[in-house]
């Protein structure tokens, strides 16, 4: 159709992506790659929340924590380890992986691919318009001949805690990059991050107490996931409470330690709190009014990530800020399909979803895979037998210890494990699966197959595994389910 903007002076790309993380930088990689142009704009660093203060430095803490239990679980490697984790180089090696923030690297990958970057925070200034503020206060307009992609993420939310704001509180953010270990930290909240951070922590020296409002950690997984991960948290000599809010916090401005007070009547004291207890949608200051979108919510979107609120097809949402899949492997594989859907439809096609076309990014309502690095890992994929019984269909669950296949009992001494499968009985085949253990969150891809795949178990009985790894629990669940 007819481009109405063609002859203003503002400067024109197919594509203007909002947001400089990991979906941004692959929405604009693979709409160059497909032969439009496409320009970033990002406020922050070119690689976003998970390059430098999420995924990759906190797994960067966890790793030598993990190595050191590895190599104590194998008797004749356990008695040459007897030190403990050097916090110095357990953090160096961390800012190795993020240098510190410095994103140096990722903008010259978006230069060598093509894709144009304009620094400054961006607001939608209505119908494929961004209007970009400067660090210098200077404002530039973006066009956007094809397709705007708001790319902006979450940030931490706070929970409803007096003096919390006052405190210098503790995120993710401050979490993964503090450049010492606390000796006493309390951290607000039983999920993901809670338990990840609670793990990291503890094993570099801290006194780590977890405060839970619920009665279990982990709450949206099966409950064998949070049973294991308390176990293994409290062997690390993590102290948890269940059923206990924090009330009150307040800083003693001179000898900087925090005070904490719960709603059963205990106060604690710390160094550090780390409140952990959710996110919420990176678009309060994002322009959406410009297009009849309230300020500060989430962006839903249909399966190529064409925000559904908004007439036509040029405005996209992409990873967490939809609130589709909030993980950036999920973010990523939206991305590929986003872009995908923008190519398709600048060559004149529908991009029709439903059949598993690459512009369909469908897969993030049925087969999201999750991995937490805690001590035992955890991982899934799939629906919770919970959710499969919410959902209608027929379920049978099966469960084997993984613990009683050769290849684990040879991988470590004291290995602990359980895998469980989820099966739509009309179908026959797997819709969930949740692995707790020594390398679940390398084991969960083969279930991650299975569901998208749709692999009937019949199928999957010759899928034969190599003996003796500890993927032959694939055999034993098979067998279990009477094959």
């Amino acid at each position: 159709m007819d481009d109405p903007y063609e002859n203003t002076h503002e400067d024109a790309y197919d594509v203007v992506v909002v947001g400089g993380g990991p979906a941004g930088e692959v929405v604009a990689d693979r709409v160059v790659r497909s032969g439009l142009t496409a320009v970033v704009v990002e406020a922050e660093a070119v690689g976003g929340e998970c390059s430098y203060r999420a995924c990759v430095p906190s797994k960067a803490l966890l790793r030598p924590g993990a190595a050191r239990a590895e190599a104590r679980s194998v008797d004749g490697a356990r008695q040459t380890v007897t030190a403990p984790l050097d916090p110095a180089r357990v953090l160096a090696r961390r800012d190795r992986f993020t240098g510190r923030g410095d994103d140096t690297g990722q903008a010259d990958w978006l230069d060598g691919a093509g894709i144009a970057l304009v620094r400054g925070h961006g607001r939608l200034a209505g119908e494929r318009r961004v209007e970009v503020t400067g660090a210098d206060g200077t404002l530039r307009t973006l066009r956007a001949r094809r397709a705007v992609v708001i790319c902006t993420g979450t940030e931490p939310a706070l929970p409803s805690v007096e003096g919390i704001d006052r405190i210098g509180v503790w995120t993710n953010r401050q979490a993964t990059t503090a450049d010492a270990v606390p000796e006493r930290l309390v951290v607000i909240g039983g999920g993901v991050v809670a338990c990840e951070t609670a793990t990291a922590w503890r094993s570099l020296g801290s006194s780590v107490t977890l405060l839970v409002r619920d009665q279990a950690l982990l709450t949206g997984w099966e409950p064998c996931a949070g049973e294991e991960v308390t176990r293994g948290l409290s062997d690390l000599g993590v102290t948890i409470r269940f059923g206990v809010s924090a009330v009150r916090v307040a800083r003693d401005e001179t000898t900087r330690t925090v005070t904490v007070e719960t709603d059963d009547g205990a106060t604690l004291v710390c160094d550090e709190v780390l409140a952990a207890v959710g996110r919420r949608p990176r678009t309060t200051d994002l322009g959406l009014g410009s297009v009849g979108l309230p300020a500060g919510g989430w962006l839903p979107v249909d399966d190529t990530c064409r925000v559904t609120a908004v007439d036509g097809d040029w405005l996209h949402a992409v990873g967490d800020v939809n609130h589709r899949a909030p993980l950036t492997h999920m973010a990523k594989y939206q991305a590929r399909a986003c872009a995908a859907a923008i190519a398709e439809r600048a060559a004149g096609r529908p991009a029709v979803t439903g059949g598993g076309q690459p512009w369909s990014a469908e897969a993030d309502r049925f087969a999201v895979p999750q991995a937490v690095f805690t001590r035992p890992e955890v991982a899934s994929v799939g629906l919770t037998e919970r959710a499969a019984r919410e959902a209608g269909l027929a379920v049978r669950t099966v469960e084997y210890r993984i613990d009683d296949v050769a290849g684990a009992a040879l991988h470590a001494d004291d290995y602990r494990g359980l895998a469980k499968l989820v099966v739509d009985e009309t179908r026959g085949v797997v819709v969930g699966c949740t692995l707790t253990g020594p390398m679940a969150t390398e084991l969960i891809h083969t279930a991650t197959v299975a569901i998208v795949g749709e692999v009937p178990l019949e199928r999957l009985w010759h899928a034969v595994p190599a003996f003796p790894t500890v993927s032959e629990v694939w055999l034993r669940l098979l067998e279990a389910y009477g094959l």
